[in-house]
């Protein structure tokens, strides 16, 4: 607002013109209408450029929307899967199927494709004694680098090996390093093959302690979780009775994740968990 207070001079308050002369009433007059002119114009140009911007983010993100595994499962009765990655030898994996066996806890093992053809009488017992077995690859190569063909030769590879010694198709497959990108996500989908990821992490590869390993998993836990152990952990299998007996304790049963996950009609939000469709 601008005030003249000249003597023998009227003011107008919030018009802030002058009386004295036309030309300076209508230059102040001109003046405000210009900038308040030019003030809408800004703001205009303002909205404009952000309804641009905030259109080409929707866009972008429409177009550049991820295909995701199955990290977690909705669900609201108590039930989660713990599942093994099998890329090493067998040293520590006896004594997992063994603390396996005294719960009655049935699980899922990913297998590279060295692990059939090497191992054959461990995938049998594995298989015979209730568990799932899917896919880790051929190779267990970064997946992200691969061509199509190449993602094809991987898994359809392994999964052939899988299927010679169990004579069943593996359902279920594990993206090495926990590594993906759509590519890999929508040609595994495309071979009938469910790609799972995990949404609690032992760490025990990384030789924590069977107290640590059980701790995280026991508070990471929650109804529709999928637990990564892996078949070569130094602590593993001593941890499993405490994680089994804390989370029966609460009411959890496990569960093979062919049971855990939806077959059809179902979303998987961006956090990878999957939902029933409504």
């Amino acid at each position: 607002m601008i005030v003249w207070k000249q003597s023998g001079q009227k003011t107008l308050g919030r018009k802030g013109c002058r009386t004295e002369g036309n030309s300076r009433k209508i230059i102040c007059f001109k003046a405000k209408r210009f900038f308040s002119g030019l003030g809408l114009f800004a703001l205009a140009t303002a909205v404009l450029f952000i309804m641009r911007e905030v259109g080409m983010y929707a866009v972008n993100a429409f177009s550049s929307a991820r295909s995701l595994p199955i990290y977690s499962v909705e669900k609201e009765e108590k039930i989660a899967a713990i599942s093994f990655d099998c890329a090493w030898g067998t040293e520590h994996t006896d004594a997992i199927l063994r603390e396996l066996d005294r719960a009655g806890v049935k699980a899922p093992f990913f297998m590279v494709e060295f692990w059939p053809e090497k191992y054959p009488e461990y995938v049998k017992n594995i298989d015979e004694a209730g568990h799932e077995i899917g896919s880790h690859s051929k190779t267990h190569p970064h997946m992200n680098g691969l061509s199509e063909a190449q993602i094809r030769e991987e898994l359809s590879s392994s999964a052939a090996a899988i299927e010679n010694v169990t004579g069943k198709k593996a359902e279920l497959f594990r993206p090495p390093f926990g590594e993906y990108n759509n590519l890999v996500i929508d040609t595994a989908k495309d071979m009938g093959l469910y790609p799972v990821q995990w949404d609690v992490d032992s760490l025990d590869w990384k030789d924590l302690s069977a107290q640590d390993i059980a701790l995280r998993i026991i508070n990471g836990t929650q109804p529709g979780s999928i637990i990564l152990c892996h078949n070569n952990g130094l602590h593993t299998a001593e941890a499993l009775p405490m994680i089994f007996s804390a989370l029966q304790n609460k009411g959890y049963t496990f569960v093979p994740i062919g049971e855990l996950i939806y077959r059809e009609n179902y979303t998987i939000d961006a956090a990878g968990k999957q939902h029933p469709a409504a």
